[in-house]
């Protein structure tokens, strides 16, 4: 089982420039459980992912690794117990599947240190864990856009982290891509207790997954607790400015957001 580092937002605000994303956010983030952070397009998602790992520089405030200011930490600590899947993330050219997932293990290596087993079977295991070990010799830029992603999700496990950041995990896969991804997930956080916390667009595959879910709106929090705390009509419309039912999931007892359009209408009792 891996450590149970707390992860922790205090009063964080964050931008670019003149332009405020997040505003005076407080957040825990629950360790050794799966937390997915939903919201509207440029709610500031990622921009808080970007800044829990240390890529953003707060405005205000303060993201706390097991009471440390993260942004304060050595890169190589950080990276050492934390492991981020940026949005989009670029490949150097050239670079094959197998090095690309083997820089997973630079944070840790020591100067001058050699590769060891250790390295070869944490290479290894992202590689079967992700379904890519057949394109270990493939250069990225040949792959598809599916394969590509799930590449980057070979090379964050490869880094094995007790923390795990990602955004957008699905992004570019098709449906049985994005449930094999997430149950993948899944399994490593029931297996070695890693903490996940991910970005998501799909509701329902937030609430299918997730063990804590956080709304946010307009860059402040709107709601968060158990898909079926957040996941509700009264949650949808307010952030996404949608009309919806929730009912149960039949498969997984959680909470099914089905969408009402101008050309449908809602049940009676909804």
């Amino acid at each position: 089982m891996t450590t149970a580092h707390s992860l922790l937002v205090e009063d964080l605000t964050l931008g670019y420039k003149d332009r405020v994303v997040v505003s005076s956010l407080d957040l825990t983030l629950p360790p050794g459980r799966v937390t997915a952070i939903v919201g509207a397009n440029a709610c500031g998602k990622s921009t808080l992912l970007r800044s829990m790992s240390r890529l953003l520089q707060p405005k205000g405030g303060h993201v706390l690794l097991d009471g440390r200011e993260v942004h304060r930490l050595p890169s190589k600590e950080v990276a050492r117990t934390l492991g981020l899947l940026p949005q989009s993330p670029i490949a150097p050219e050239g670079i094959t599947v197998g090095d690309l997932v083997g820089r997973g293990r630079h944070p840790h290596k020591r100067l001058l240190s050699r590769w060891s087993r250790a390295d070869d079977a944490a290479v290894a295991e992202a590689l079967e864990a992700t379904r890519t070990a057949e394109l270990a010799d493939r250069p990225v830029d040949e792959l598809s856009g599916g394969q590509r992603q799930r590449v980057w999700i070979a090379m964050a496990l490869a880094q094995r982290t007790d923390l795990l950041l990602l955004d957008e995990p699905t992004t570019f896969l098709d449906v049985s891509h994005q449930v094999e991804v997430l149950d993948l997930l899944t399994d490593l956080n029931r297996s070695l207790g890693t903490t996940i916390v991910m970005v998501l667009h799909d509701l329902n595959l937030a609430a299918r997954y997730a063990d804590h879910l956080i709304a946010l709106a307009d860059g402040r929090l709107h709601a968060e607790g158990t898909p079926e705390e957040v996941l509700t009509p009264q949650t949808v419309e307010a952030v996404f400015g949608l009309r919806s039912s929730v009912i149960t999931d039949p498969t997984s007892g959680r909470p099914l957001m089905l969408p009402i359009g101008r050309h449908h209408h809602a049940p009676v009792d909804a």
